[in-house]
């Protein structure tokens, strides 16, 4: 510990995010990033972008994106905020919903980013336990509580709630901010999108990282009432006006335009799950259903942290995480048919050992 830190810095315990060797090639299954290239017509904005008009500030407000955003959910631009990637918004949205003096509510296994912002921002966590099938126990989300944010699907477990029951959540919640985090819902599950005229209380998030192949420009939205979004504009002008540089503003706006090497990027990588979730379960894996651009596996015979440690000397990188209830599970990201073929093939040998 620095002496110069102050008591915050001191007690804080980051985010630790998928690691990023570069010792050698790696199959790269750890980060759930997308395995195929971004639309060609983001990279062409992008290239488009990159010109003299770089030693000018971005557009603070954003409005080019935030009319394209607006267009591609099917809501007003006042129901639209952007930002420097999912994770700054759910930031924000910490800083501008949650209520101090009551608990926010997530489930006990989820993005572990959540007890660090509730940590930042001074907040108390009340954690709620999955079921023995990871199941979140929507009856205990209500009751006097700061507010509630939930990932759907799920992470790490990629369980989807359906939209029926995220509505049921809203129902018996009217009166605190309902965050739901939709990094992976391009991937099989309905985005609670439509419900954001019917609950002023619902805050929506979604990501270009994950179904449009731009984790490293850093784009988010969030889509909800006006209200809500001004809450957020108040935290973002507070803090940094300018969260989206120039290209990632072109590039995001393209991105969202071109609809179709959406729907077959993502077409390719739900099929790819589909094979390897039927794959692992007949190598006697513990698969749960998945709606997301990773697997959550466990074997009954083999220690999750012993297969983590040899696929990584096999070159494939997966995600363990050493947390009680899940530390006999990996995560794994679907990359290519190739590299998914490569994984189940490092998979298959070590099981004969």
């Amino acid at each position: 510990m620095s002496q110069f830190w102050s008591p915050l810095a001191a007690s804080l315990t980051p985010y630790v995010p998928g690691e990023q060797p570069k010792d050698k090639s790696y199959i790269k299954l750890n980060t759930n990033e997308n395995p195929y290239p971004p639309s060609p017509k983001a990279l062409e904005a992008i290239a488009a972008a990159a010109n003299s008009d770089l030693r000018l500030y971005p557009d603070p407000t954003c409005d080019d994106l935030v009319c394209a955003a607006a267009e591609h959910y099917g809501v007003s631009p006042r129901q639209i905020f952007v930002g420097n990637g999912s994770d700054e918004i759910l930031a924000f949205a910490f800083a501008a919903f949650f209520n101090p003096a009551k608990p926010v509510l997530f489930p006990d296994i989820t993005y572990s980013f959540y007890k660090v912002y509730a940590k930042l921002y001074d907040l108390q966590p009340k954690l709620i336990e999955l079921d023995e099938s990871f199941e979140i126990p929507l009856e205990q989300f209500s009751g006097e509580h700061g507010g509630i944010i939930m990932p759907n699907p799920n992470a790490p477990t990629a369980k989807l709630l359906p939209l029926d029951a995220i509505r049921r959540l809203l129902d018996a919640n009217p009166h605190q901010a309902v965050i739901i985090d939709e990094a992976y819902i391009d991937f099989g599950g309905e985005s609670a999108v439509s419900l954001v005229d019917e609950y002023p209380q619902l805050l929506v998030i979604q990501t270009l990282s994950k179904s449009r192949s731009l984790a490293g420009l850093r784009v988010g939205f969030a889509i909800g009432s006006p209200e809500l979004i001004d809450g957020l504009n108040r935290i973002k002008n507070s803090f940094n006006s300018y969260t989206l540089d120039r290209l990632a503003l072109q590039g995001a706006v393209a991105a969202l335009q071109d609809a179709a090497y959406f729907r077959e990027t993502t077409d390719r990588i739900i099929e790819t799950r589909d094979r390897v979730m039927s794959e692992l379960r007949e190598l006697g894996f513990i698969v749960t259903d998945s709606k997301a651009n990773f697997v959550f596996i466990s074997h009954p015979e083999r220690a999750a942290k012993e297969l983590f440690l040899k696929l990584r000397e096999e070159g494939v990188l997966v995600r363990y995480f050493d947390s009680p209830r899940i530390d006999q599970y990996l995560r794994v990201s679907i990359g290519t048919d190739e590299e998914m073929d490569a994984f189940l093939k490092a998979l298959r040998e070590m099981l004969r050992q």
